[in-house]
């Protein structure tokens, strides 16, 4: 199975003041009616074989991650959370801890929660 790992830290200076501590720029809705965040989510939903997402955030953004995860119908996200900001390395070694709870052979994907991706055309391969 693989299980998305969305990492959605931030500490909402860089697109101030629209962005800020309490709202960072991956839970507006910058490109479209839903956030980055939930644009990220939403792109990962629509792999094969796919299970729930694992969302690492800070502990002020729990509740944002939870109301934006209900918003776009997401059930049985795992949400871990971040005492301090640690970068990338620990987040994605709790993840991965949670993923091996879940199933011990999951393939991991993980996607930052603040990226902007605009439709393609698909390529054959």
């Amino acid at each position: 199975m693989l299980i998305p790992v969305i990492l959605s830290g931030g500490s909402g200076t860089r697109l101030w003041p629209m962005s800020r501590k309490n709202l960072p720029k991956q839970f507006l809705p910058l490109a479209g009616d839903s956030s980055l965040f939930q644009q990220t989510v939403e792109r990962a939903n629509q792999l094969i074989d796919v299970g729930a997402p694992i969302v690492v955030c800070s502990d002020d953004h729990r509740f944002l991650v939870a109301e934006q995860l209900l918003q776009i119908k997401i059930e049985g996200a795992s949400i871990i959370l971040e005492p301090a900001p640690r970068n990338t390395a620990p987040a994605i070694a709790l993840a991965a801890l949670q993923a091996l709870e879940r199933d011990a052979e999951a393939i991991m994907l993980v996607l930052p929660a603040d990226h902007r991706c605009a439709d393609r055309p698909a390529v054959p391969m």
